[in-house]
């Protein structure tokens, strides 16, 4: 899963992607990765793992990991090519989802490029540039289409749709908020709208209201306000205290959250609100030999599943034996005892794998 975090400068993006790439880093097995100066690769934390962990004694130990990459370059006319524009938008394209950091603090200390803090006129800075983008890709599918229904009929209806995304967009609002039929989705996945990716507004907010809540933050709730419609997710956090706890040895971290009365760290709250955005869950392999966590769609059958692991598990898949990670827990980690109460069950093509099932798969090629 890869993650562009965009945002414009002094709101406090690149502090969050330091201190959520150097926490990642810093908290579990996973190494630490940049792939250049604003890429890092992080691992996904899960308890279940290390539990697995810790019966098995691995002789590899493999959790999920997230890409982050820390987009910059953003100026007005940026779909024009202005600035770092054309490059701003090409790694854009090349993301799942959209982190989009906005400023929600006051701090004379820290200077607003625009003089001011109004996180709804950052908020359209960058998605209009977006909107543009897309508004330009639409077009040009528009004429193309136009010119094919002469000699195809059919595709009426997909004209119709693009006209209707090409009315929304000049309108000043993203692709999200565009509704579709599970055909026209098709039509759309095809355009790769900058604007219709999956997207997480971090709101950037005081280290108070990161701890009491934000509920009297004007910033927040103006924020809030804006991308009601958009079929976006929400969520605050505060770059000041991410940074802190990056610094911090795990049982730091922890003794500095209980301090704070947060529950989470933002790293832990954005892979959280990351998997659901995109639908995604992980299952579990355990064995001396490697625990490991893969990260599919939610839905997937279990031969689709087990070709994540290897194309011929797939292919030649006979069934799979599956246990929830909660049922092994009730028996004490003990798979002997699973077997004799009965919990290990044999699924067949047809099954769809859950979140925490911890699966092993039996093939044949």
């Amino acid at each position: 899963m890869k993650l562009g975090i965009v945002g414009l400068p002094n709101v406090g993006k690149s502090t969050l992607f330091n201190a959520l790439t150097g926490a990642g880093a810093q908290s579990a097995n996973y190494p630490f990765c940049t792939i250049d100066p604003n890429v890092g690769i992080v691992s996904v934390p899960d308890s279940r793992l290390d539990y697995l962990s810790d019966i098995y004694n691995p002789e590899k130990y493999t959790p999920a990991i997230i890409e982050f990459v820390d987009i910059a370059g953003l100026v007005k006319g940026a779909s024009q090519g202005e600035g770092l524009g054309n490059k701003f938008l090409s790694h854009i394209r090349e993301v799942d989802a959209i982190i989009h950091v906005v400023r929600c603090f006051e701090n004379d200390d820290i200077i607003h490029v625009d003089g001011s803090i109004d996180p709804v006129r950052d908020l359209d800075i960058i998605n209009m540039e977006l909107i543009l983008s897309d508004i330009e890709i639409v077009e040009r599918r528009i004429d193309r289409t136009t010119k094919a229904m002469k000699g195809d009929k059919t595709l009426a209806g997909e004209l119709e749709f693009l006209k209707r995304v090409l009315e929304v967009l000049s309108n000043g609002k993203s692709a999200r908020s565009v509704e579709r039929s599970d055909e026209e989705a098709l039509v759309m996945n095809e355009l790769r709208l900058l604007s219709d990716k999956p997207v997480i507004y971090a709101a950037n907010v005081s280290e108070d209201d990161a701890v009491n809540g934000c509920d009297a933050n004007p910033f927040y709730n103006a924020l809030k306000a804006a991308v009601a419609d958009e079929h976006a997710q929400i969520m605050p956090v505060c770059s000041k205290i991410e940074e802190e706890i990056s610094e911090l040895e795990a049982d730091e971290k922890k003794m500095f959250l209980e301090e704070l009365g947060i529950n989470e760290s933002g790293l832990d709250k954005l892979i959280r609100a990351s998997y659901s955005l995109l639908g995604l869950i992980s299952y579990l392999t355990a064995g001396p030999k490697e625990v490991r966590a893969w990260t599919i769609t939610e839905g997937t059958k279990a031969p689709q599943a087990a070709g994540k692991i290897h194309s011929d598990f797939e292919r030649g898949f006979i069934r799979a034996e599956v246990i929830g990670f909660d049922e092994l827990v009730a028996c004490d980690g003990s798979m002997n005892t699973a077997k004799e109460k009965g919990l290990i069950r044999s699924e067949g093509k047809d099954y769809v794998i859950c979140d925490g099932d911890i699966v092993l798969f039996r093939f044949n090629v």
